[in-house]
């Protein structure tokens, strides 16, 4: 049985009122689930969006719809490698599991998969802000 995970649909980014994350809501199906699935994905603000970027970008300056254009994209692609990342640690294998939090506190082990991953995809990500946002 194929047991990999499809994601049919995304939307977001949405600010939680009570909390400094960004989340996105995915909508993900199994071969062997007979319906999909809604996933909500946080993307922590301080310690994820914040740190990433600087990683990635340095210390960059623009305009504030610029710095909005550059938090959406790059939230965007840490919520969808969290999702991979979740999935092949075992969180989403069953159909319980509706919300994959922030890597930090007991999640924290998984931070460093997150930063491999920038690591990986630094020049990709700077080349898509750089197009996307002029910067």
């Amino acid at each position: 049985m194929d047991a990999r995970m499809k994601i049919t649909d995304v939307t977001g980014p949405y600010r939680e009122p009570r909390e400094q994350v960004f989340s996105y809501d995915y909508s993900i199906q199994r071969a062997s689930w007979p319906t999909a699935q809604a996933v909500r994905v946080k993307v922590a603000i301080p310690e994820e969006l914040d740190v990433l970027r600087s990683k990635i970008l340095g210390a960059v300056a623009g305009t504030p719809g610029q710095q909005l254009m550059i938090s959406k994209c790059l939230s965007r692609h840490i919520a969808d490698e969290k999702i991979r990342i979740a999935d092949a640690d075992g969180m989403l294998a069953e159909r319980r599991d509706t919300m994959v939090p922030p890597f930090t506190g007991p999640l924290a082990y998984l931070l460093p998969q997150l930063d491999t991953w920038a690591g990986e995809q630094h020049a990709m990500l700077r080349a898509e802000i750089k197009t996307l946002v002029g910067l």
